[in-house]
C-alpha cells in the first residue's frame, strides 16, 4: 500500500522474464499440430516477438481503464489483503501500476509493429472478439 505505483510496476515488469520462461516450458509440453493461442498479462510483445515467425501473428490486446472510472466498492471481486490499514488507497495504487504495465505493453507493441487493440468500453465483446478473428483469420 505505501509502495509507489511506478515501483510497482517496474517490480512487476523485472519479473515478467522469469515467468515467461515457465509459461514456454508449459507450451513446449503441448505436442498439437495445430496452432496454440496464448493470452496472459505476462505475455509481454518484447518476449514473444523473437520466439514467434512474425510479430503477424501476434495481437496485443491491453485493457484500459481509468481509476477516475473505478470505484472503490470495498473489495472490487477481491478481498484486501488482511492487515492493510487503507485497502482503497491500496486499489487506487494497484490500478496504477496497471496502468502503467499496460501502457508499456502497448508501447513495446507499437515498437515492434505488433497490433494493439486497445479494450476501453467503447466495444462490446463480440465486437473485439470480431477483431481479433480477422486478425488471426489467416493463421486459423
Amino acid at each position: 500500500m505505501t509502495t509507489d505505483p511506478g515501483r510497482m510496476a517496474a517490480e512487476t515488469l523485472a519479473g515478467f522474464p522469469r515467468r515467461f520462461e515457465w509459461v514456454l516450458d508449459d507450451l513446449s509440453a503441448l505436442v498439437s499440430g495445430r496452432r496454440v493461442v496464448a493470452e496472459g498479462w505476462g505475455l509481454r510483445p518484447e518476449l514473444v516477438a523473437p520466439v514467434v515467425e512474425s510479430t503477424r501473428q501476434m495481437v496485443c490486446s491491453c485493457r484500459r481503464r481509468s481509476s477516475a472510472r473505478t470505484r472503490w466498492n470495498g473489495c472490487h471481486g477481491r478481498r484486501p489483503a488482511p492487515g492493510v490499514s487503507d485497502p482503497e488507497r491500496a486499489w487506487r495504487h494497484r490500478i496504477a501500476r496497471d496502468e502503467l504495465v499496460a501502457a508499456d505493453a502497448v508501447a513495446g507493441a507499437r515498437a515492434l509493429g505488433i497490433r494493439v487493440i486497445e479494450v476501453d468500453g467503447g466495444r462490446d465483446a463480440e465486437a473485439v472478439a470480431a477483431l481479433v478473428a480477422d486478425h488471426f483469420a489467416g493463421y486459423l
